[in-house]
């Protein structure tokens, strides 16, 4: 993506290679979840649980989180939409697995919720499989993001749904400009501090900065064959909830 942000050009160049980057995760694991809701202000907390909102309306549902990490959407998405029956989360960052697995046992989840090693880009369940197929902060991960939302597309039953919830640039500018400084300058050095690796938050900075948001990203679902396709932004834009339909009915 090419853009203008604070009078300065964001190029595809400047955006750092996706290759491998389950490591970096496994990296930070055991500081994810803390810096998560510092550096949000708990606000990553109230974007998963609207994420739950817009579940399809179907009982005993079976959802599939990718990019689960430590299972925060999976687990919110099961707290407060009662329409959740099983789900199942895929990451290839095992470290970052680990520490999910320790909240579903705490939180006796275990016997609804599983989660495994897989790529988004190549999930290992057949077509048809769930009712709802969700990521979290992960597509913008994906080193080939077209076809992650393809994949998604494929493994939903007729009629089922896609929900990303992704990081985005807020349309009023002041905000916009704030929130730029805030993520080249501040945000770095406290997650570099608190988790010991510097790269991972800048990293996270330059990847928000190059993806597609907004229509541009509606129309990589449409591309795909997701249908009624919308957006939802959240607190000023900061953040944007995606949501598209696969066709048919069950």
């Amino acid at each position: 993506m090419k853009d203008l942000q604070n009078g300065v050009a964001v190029r595809e160049k400047d955006e750092p290679s996706r290759k491998q980057v389950w490591t970096m995760f496994d990296r930070i694991a055991h500081r994810y979840d803390l810096l998560n809701r510092l550096l949000s202000g708990g606000q990553d907390v109230v974007w998963r649980k609207k994420v739950a909102k817009y579940l399809p309306n179907r009982a005993n549902q079976r959802v599939l989180d990718l990019a689960t990490g430590t299972a925060d959407l999976l687990i919110s998405m099961t707290r407060h939409n009662q329409q959740v029956g099983s789900g199942i989360g895929i990451d290839m960052a095992e470290k970052m697995l680990d520490i999910g697995r320790e909240k579903l046992s705490k939180m006796q989840l275990s016997d609804r919720l599983e989660l495994k090693v897989g790529d988004a880009t190549t999930i290992p369940y057949e077509d048809d499989q769930f009712d709802a197929v969700t990521i979290s902060f992960g597509i913008r991960n994906v080193i080939d993001v077209s076809k992650g939302l393809a994949e998604m597309q494929r493994v939903l039953n007729p009629g089922g749904r896609a929900i990303i919830l992704e990081f985005s640039l807020p349309s009023n500018r002041l905000i916009r400009s704030a929130y730029l400084f805030y993520f080249r300058h501040i945000l770095p050095k406290i997650g570099g501090l608190i988790s010991g690796d510097s790269y991972a938050y800048g990293y996270l900075n330059k990847t928000v900065e190059t993806f597609p948001y907004g229509d541009e990203f509606c129309q990589l679902m449409r591309d795909v064959g997701f249908e009624n396709v919308k957006m939802k932004p959240l607190t000023f834009g900061i953040a944007t909830i995606y949501y598209g339909d696969k066709a048919g009915v069950v």
